[in-house]
This record gives C-alpha cells, structure tokens and sequence, in this order.
C-alpha cells in the first residue's frame, strides 16, 4: 500500500481500503495509522479488522496529496510502512470571473449589431452593422456566462458555471449637426426702437452632447443691412432706425456652425427668423370712474335681485388712446362663473361698461357675503396683448330667503313606561341660514298623538307633560308632526315617532284563584294565565307545579300549561296504588311566572278530577263531559235552546192568527182531497214523541215523526167553530180525539189552529164568544156542505 488514488467527492465514512497482514508466529496481529506532525487526520483504521475508513472531507484544491504511516504489530515488534494517498480531482467548484468589474468604452461610431464573445478566451467583441449612437443610448451591460467543462461529483455529471456583468459605455463622437432650440423664431421692431437694440436671440446647442464643439452664428441673406447678429450669442440686434426699415416683414436666413478645437469648422445647421416692423403700441386699456381712472369698485345690493337687473350702481367707463387695431380689445368677468355677464364684449377705443345680473340663485348671501371679480380688458389683434383691470365688489345684504331646515325629515325616539312626568324624550334640531332675527327659529308640535308631550320653543327638546303617564299596553306608539317657523312665518315640518318601551310591571293572572277541572285519563286539561305586559319577554308565561301530593303525577307543560298525568299512569288503578285518595280529586298548587327582569308570579289552586273515558260518544256525550266541571253552563245551553223553540211557536201563531184576521173567514190552504170510506171506525193515527234507542248521547233527543202524522185527519168539520180572539197568541193545540164512527170518511187539511175538535167548541161558548164567530163558521159549514153535494157525498 505504497500508493493509493482516492476522489475528493468521496462522502465521509466511506471504507475505503482493508489493511491486512500474517504473522509468521500465528500470534494475532493490530493494525494502526499514523499522520506527521501537523497534518489533518483524515482516515481512521480499525485495529482489528483493518478497515480504513475516511472521516474528514478531502478538497483537492487545498490538498492533493496525503501521507499517511501505516503499522501492524504482533504485542512485541511492530512494522510501519508510509502510504501515499492522491487525491484525484471532482467537479466541485464553479468558475470565478477575476479583475471584476468589468468596464469598456467603446466609441460611438463603431459599426455593431450586438456584442459577442470568444468562448475560448474570452474576448468580448461588437458585431459590425449597426452604429452604436451616443444620443440613444449611453451605456448597454453585456451579462457574459462562464461554464465549466463538466465532470462527476460523487457520481454524478456537473457543469458549473458563474455569470458577470461587463458594462460598455459608448463614448460621444463629433457626428451630429447643431439644433436650433425655441424655433420658430419671432421678433418685433416698433417705431421707438433706437437702432443698435437687440430685437431676439436664436440659440443652438451642439447635437453631440459628450463633447460638445462652439457654435458661430452669422447671417446668411435677408438682412439688407438692417439687421445683424453676434457670432458667439446668436443676438439679433436692428442697426437701423425704425423709420428707415423699408419693409413691414424681414426674413433672416442664420446660419449655426460647429467650431472644432482647432478652428475648424465641421457641420451647420439653418434657421429662419421672422421680424415684423409695426406701429408702437404703447398705451394699454384704461379703466375710468366718475372722478377719472380707477382701478376699483363697489357696490352693495340685497341678495337674488332679478336676472337680467343691471347693476346700475356700478358707473364704469373703459378706453384705449391707441390707434386702428392697437385700439381694439375685449372686455370678460373674472372670477365665480355664470353670476354676472359684461356688456360689450369687444370695445373699440372707448365704451360704458355694463355688468347685468345672470343667474340670481347663486347670489346669495348666506354663501357669499361678498363677491369679488375682476374686469379684465386685454388687447385683441397686437403682439403684446396689453391689458389692464380693476376690482369690482359687491357686497350682499340678506333677505329672509330660507325656510327652517330640520337635520332630518324624521325622528325616532324611545322612552320607557315607567318614565316619569317632564322626561326628555328627543331633541329635534332645525337650522334657518337666514341671519339675524330671519335667523331664530321656533319649535311647536301637533298632531293627534302630541298630547302627551311638550317641545320647549327655543331648544327643540321634546319631553312628556308633567302629568303625563306612559302605559306600553294602552298605547305603546305615539306619533306627531313638530314644525320650525322663523319670524316671517316660514317653517318647515319633520315627523316624530315615539315608542314606549315596555316595563315588566304586570304579574300573570289566573281567571280564578282556585279552579276545578276534570281530567280524563289519557287526555290533558289546560290553564291560561294572562300577562298584561305589551312585549316579549315581559308577557310570556311559563308554567310550573309548585306542590303536589304526591308529586310525581302530573306533568305540565311549560309554555301551554298543559297539565297531564305521568306517562305511566295509563288508568285509575295506577292512581289508586298511589294514593289512598279514592276520590281521585287532587289539589295542585300551580305558578305562571313571566320573563320579565324583574320576573313576577301569581299561583293558583287547581283541583283536578281524574276519571276514566266514558263510553258514550257522540257530540251530545262530549258536551256533557265538558260541562260536568260547570252544571251553570249546561243550564244555560238548555235554557237557550228552550227559549228558541217557544219564540218560534210564538211568532208562527202570531202570524196564522194576523193572517185569519185579515180574511175574515177560514180559508183552507190545500184542496180536499176525496178519500175512500171505510167501514171501520177510524181513530187518530199520531206518535206523540216517539223514542228510540240511541246509539249515542246526542240521538237521546231526537223526535221521530211518523209520516201519516203530516196529515190533519179530521172528521168533524162540519161542527161550529168560533175563530179565535185576537189575544195573544196560544201554544198549538193538543192532539185531537178519536171521531164517531158514523162519521164520513173525508178530511180537510186545514191552517195549524184554525180548527178545533167539539169539546173545545163547547168550552169557547161557554166564554161567551159573539154571534158573529158562529156566524163565520155556519158560512164555512154551508160551502162544505155544497161541496159535498156537487160530488155526491152525504152531508156531515
């Protein structure tokens, strides 16, 4: 093991050799490594076995080459040899541009469409094509990537690579002409212009702007020797007097030429230059008052005066003492648009000025106290645009103009209850702009729901009369109108809504402190108690059993007050095992406790009798039932229904008897109807009442009329019968004995009442009825007996 190659990615703990050695003796033998004074230990060996294995990462770059002494021993002689390890080279760095940063400057007027690079050496060069031009850009930055030639680390192939930026700055090169700045180029000579006065300037500036050259400027042609111009500042200047200009309008053709440092010149530039000769203008539009020029005026006027009012106040005079069109000039309002509009517009040398009122809203003096504007006249058609102003200020007076504004159409407020008298319900608030006494406002309400309360006139609080007592369950919504009038009687109205909150003042009332009920097993009875609280929760009663005995029978039903037997309790025998009560009457001590803060109770005694369901059935049974707990109510029903019935026999007789007052006679309502004789006597065939069996409670009291008892078989209508008095009219007559036997077989159906059997006939003779009844009734008699001939029957 003189020489071994190891790589510098092998991991740490890698085994990388197994020493081995004999001895000659057969004695076991251990292994060892040794370093030099000074240098890293980078493997460890195991004594026993020999395995070498590599415990500090090896970097080739800092050390490629390690020796290391290797030694076996027996316990009594040990032999060391030294071992030569190389480290062979991994891909494991990435390559490092030096000399950073890299800067280049490169002139402009070098041919290049981009920039490459030699991949080999490095050589960053510019491609031919395109000119690199300072005026567009200044400096370009080439990013350049440098890339290993790859290699394994710890078994993998690596390409490295590092990347830096060269910057190349384009140097300025001498290959743009001058530029004239400001054209084009304008200039005036007016008629006090002495000769020698410079007249404007041209400048240009050197288009390469790295190094930028001088500038000449001469004359090209143009001038006619009324004009000339500095060489070094470009100052045009008249060397003429203004009267000896023979033109109105010179163009001067200048020229602008680069100026190297060596006095050459390389590249020029034109401009051409316009000077117009004109007439001095020299007196500007001049605002006069009354008492001569004047550069302000005023004016106070009362607020939202008609549109179209002039402002007569106002007495302005405007004049320009120039000549021709130095004298024209326009006339405008500066200052809040739209208010206020100047006549004329366009004055030739002298005009009156008139300021008209155009929108009459916006003066308002609650906005604008004062308004301020500027009249302004400017020049129209001269190059200096002379123009002068003055100050125009209008001071406003106020005029009740507004109506009291409420900060809301609508107020809400709540009070509670139990508030007591002079309570402060709302503030309302109203605002009238106006200034002044236009200003005040005062508060009143009315209304229909406004009794109750008082506003204080000046504040807007609204509070509750001092005798005032809220009930949130006799009225718990108030509603009225407040209004806010200023002194000329302008108001504005806002309406106000008030809730009463309520208080849980009221307990929860049974209608009887104590109370009988009769419970069917299986099926609930109920008890209700009344809170008289306007909301929830206050009037919400919940239900419970305070005492019972014993307690564990009956439930009850918190928000109903249900009450019913436990859920085992299915018959009385359960009931009877419980207690030794056979009555099965029980007293329960029950509550009904609202949910108010602070919650109030009431109790009530309930006495229940439990029974068992009984077996009729019907709507006749279960009234009973219902009524066994209060005999009084079933007395009333029958009383009711008794009373019906005899009201109705009552007004039928009364109308029977009306109608045979009426008539005089009797009359009978249906034809006679033959009827075959029979031998055998015949008796009264009627059912009075006949009852049967029911099948229920109700069918107890059902009548049952036989059908042959609809027809009035009378055999005596032959007999005398006095109508009855006009009294008060009789219950209906009982029913009729049986006839003779030798009476003939026919009847008459006949009115209810108006035929009465002979016995009865006899007892009204003996009341002492008139002669004029019997006589009625022999009438009748006659007709019967005519009838009976005519169809061949015997008399009666």
């Amino acid at each position: 093991m003189a020489l071994l190659s190891l790589s510098e990615d092998t991991p740490v703990g890698t085994h990388v050799y197994t020493l081995n050695g004999t001895d000659p003796e057969g004695d076991p033998v251990t292994y060892g490594l040794a370093y030099e004074a000074g240098s890293r230990r980078y493997f460890s060996v195991d004594k026993n076995l020999g395995n070498v294995t590599l415990i500090e990462e090896l970097d080739r770059e800092k050390e490629d080459e390690i020796e290391v002494i290797v030694s076996i021993s027996d316990g009594l002689s040990t032999v060391s040899e030294k071992v030569r390890i190389l480290v062979m080279d991994a891909n494991d760095e990435s390559p490092e541009f030096i000399n950073t940063p890299y800067i280049v400057q490169v002139p402009e007027n070098i041919h290049a469409n981009k920039f490459t690079i030699d991949r080999h050496s490095g050589v960053l060069r510019i491609k031919t094509g395109v000119t690199l031009d300072y005026e567009k850009s200044r400096t370009h930055f080439v990013i350049v990537v440098a890339k290993d030639g790859g290699g394994k680390l710890r078994g993998d192939n690596k390409v490295f690579s590092a990347t830096t930026t060269v910057t190349v700055n384009v140097e300025d090169v001498q290959d743009t002409p001058p530029m004239f700045i400001g054209t084009p180029y304008y200039g005036y000579v007016y008629e006090d212009t002495l000769a020698g006065s410079e007249v404007l300037t041209v400048i240009a500036l050197d288009g390469d702007r790295g190094k930028p050259n001088s500038i000449h400027y001469c004359i090209v042609n143009g001038s006619e020797g009324s004009f000339e111009i500095s060489n070094t500042t470009g100052a045009i200047s008249v060397i003429k007097s203004p009267n000896q200009l023979k033109k109105e309008v010179y163009e001067l053709k200048v020229q602008a030429s680069e100026v190297s440092q060596e006095g050459d010149v390389s590249v020029y530039a034109f401009a051409m230059v316009t000077i117009r000769v004109v007439d001095l203008n020299n007196h500007p539009p001049t605002f006069y008052g009354e008492n001569g020029p004047q550069n302000r005026f005023e004016l106070t006027m009362y607020e939202h005066p008609p549109e179209g009012e002039i402002l007569r106040g106002l007495k302005i005079t405007v004049n320009d003492s120039d000549q021709g069109a130095n004298a024209k000039f326009n006339l405008r309002l500066v200052g809040p648009g739209g208010i206020f509009r100047v006549v004329p517009q366009t004055v030739l040398n002298e005009a009156q000025v008139t300021i008209i009122v155009e929108n009459s809203a916006a003066i308002d003096y609650e906005n604008f106290k004062v308004l301020t504007f500027k009249l302004l006249a400017i020049e129209v058609n001269t190059p200096e645009k002379f123009s002068s102003t003055a100050d125009v200020v209008i001071r406003l007076l106020d005029t009740n103009d507004n109506v009291p504004k409420f900060s809301s159409d609508y107020y809400i407020a709540r009070i509670p209850e139990n508030s007591p008298g002079g309570s402060n319900v709302v503030a309302v608030t109203a605002t009238d702009p106006d200034s002044g006494l236009w200003g005040e406002v005062k508060y009143s309400i009315y209304g229909t729901g406004a009794d109750l309360f008082l506003i204080h006139p000046s504040t807007g609080i609204i509070y509750t009369q001092p005798w005032a007592v809220l009930d949130a369950e006799v009225n718990s919504k108030y509603n009225f109108y407040v209004k806010a009038e200023d002194t000329d009687g302008k108001y504005s109205l806002a309406e106000v809504f008030i809730t009463v909150l309520d208080v849980n003042d009221h307990s929860p009332e049974f209608n009887e402190n104590i109370q009988e009920k009769t419970m069917i097993v299986g099926s609930p009875v109920k008890i209700e108690a009344i809170d008289q609280d306007a909301e929830e929760p206050n009037n919400i009663v919940d239900y419970s059993i305070m005492q019972a005995d014993p307690a564990n029978v009956f439930d009850i039903d918190q928000s109903t007050g249900e009450i019913k037997l436990k859920s085992y309790i299915r018959s009385l025998d359960i009931i009877h095992n419980i207690t030794k009560n056979k009555d099965c009457i029980w007293s329960v001590v029950v509550q009904a406790k609202d949910r108010g803060s602070p919650s109030f109770s009431t109790t009530a005694v309930l006495k229940i009798d439990i029974t068992e369901e009984t077996l009729h059935k019907g709507p006749m049974a279960a009234f009973l039932m219902q009524t066994k707990d209060n005999p009084m109510k079933a007395l009333g029903v029958l009383a009711g229904v008794m009373g019906i019935m005899v009201l109705i026999t009552i007004m039928i007789s009364t109308a029977m008897f009306w109608r045979n007052k009426r008539s005089n006679k009797i009359m009978p309502v249906r034809r006679i109807i033959k009827k075959r004789q029979t031998p055998q006597s015949r008796t009264v065939r009627m059912e009075w009442l006949k009852f049967k069996r029911p099948s229920n409670a109700a069918e107890k009291f059902v009548v049952e009329d036989d059908a042959k008892s609809l027809h009035n078989e009378n055999s005596n209508n032959n007999i005398h019968v006095a109508p009855m008095p006009p009294t008060a009219p009789l219950p209906p007559p009982p029913p009729t004995l049986a006839p003779r036997g030798d009476s003939p077989g026919c009847w008459v159906p006949t009115v209810s009442g108006s035929l009465t059997p002979k016995f009865i006939n006899k007892q009204l003779k003996k009341r002492g009825h008139s002669s004029t009844h019997n006589a009625l009734v022999s009438e009748l008699k006659m007709k019967f007996e005519k009838r009976n001939a005519a169809v061949g029957e015997p008399h009666i």
